[in-house]
């Protein structure tokens, strides 16, 4: 088992019992004492979980281990995610080269975009579709189709993104916090997120209100490594932060 993955198994169950011990993490991973530990060190040390002598507590506030589907999600605070994809569409600018994250929000950008002759990479066959019916030209990463999220996924996706460098890119998040930055509840989507985002100069995660505070099993990247568009900040602790910016509904 691969350590993210591993890691991902910890944090599950931990979400699942609220409190579970070394011993009772060794019996139903069938791991090692000592990786069960340091994993544990791992992930205190990162916020996704209480360490306590002997086992770990889950942490406070929501945490979410799975994905709601597409179509769900399509419908939540959607009011908010048409004004934060207007806004993030006129960053696009005539020749950039773009990376376009499977999510819903993402998708709402298509229709505001009125840049030329733009180049878009992305792991949503719903974003490539819509692009190209718009005239841009478009790639799709290879790899596992996700069905929850209509996203491309796993090893191939990130294999195939060692050949771009981009000048903007525009990723989704279940969850954003200072301590975990911004989290995903799935590990193969995650990894595809943090690879793009390596390979992109200027970062923008879109995020609706109501992802501030939350917390899902797998980051993938710091909170200041990208630029936050998002409507009225409602959470005290997230005003006046430098890398997020604003936009009225």
């Amino acid at each position: 088992m691969l350590g993210e993955e591993r890691q991902q198994a910890i944090l599950a169950t931990v979400e699942q019992r609220h409190s579970v011990s070394v011993q009772e993490l060794m019996q139903l991973l069938d791991i090692s004492e000592s990786t069960i530990r340091r994993d544990l060190n791992v992930l205190d040390k990162e916020g996704r979980l209480v360490k306590v002598h002997g086992g770990a507590m889950a942490i406070g506030g929501s945490f979410h281990v799975k994905d709601d589907a597409v179509e769900y999600r399509k419908e939540i605070n959607r009011e908010e995610k048409i004004e934060i994809a207007r806004y993030a569409a006129a960053l696009i600018e005539d020749q950039d080269v773009v990376y376009m994250d499977a999510g819903t929000t993402t998708e709402l950008m298509i229709d505001y975009i009125t840049a030329k002759n733009v180049i878009f990479v992305t792991n949503s066959f719903a974003h490539a579709k819509h692009l190209s019916q718009k005239g841009y030209t478009t790639y799709i990463l290879g790899g596992e189709f996700k069905p929850v999220t209509e996203a491309i996924v796993g090893e191939e996706a990130i294999i195939s993104l060692d050949k771009y460098n981009f000048t903007k890119g525009f990723w989704g998040a279940n969850g954003v916090t200072k301590g975990n930055g911004f989290t995903t509840p799935d590990v193969k989507e995650a990894m595809v997120k943090k690879k793009s985002m390596q390979k992109t100069k200027e970062r923008y995660v879109l995020c609706d209100s109501s992802k501030f505070g939350e917390i899902c099993s797998i980051s993938f990247a710091e909170f200041k490594s990208a630029r936050i568009i998002t409507t009225k900040i409602e959470n005290n602790e997230y005003r006046g932060i430098k890398n997020i910016t604003e936009v009225s509904v």
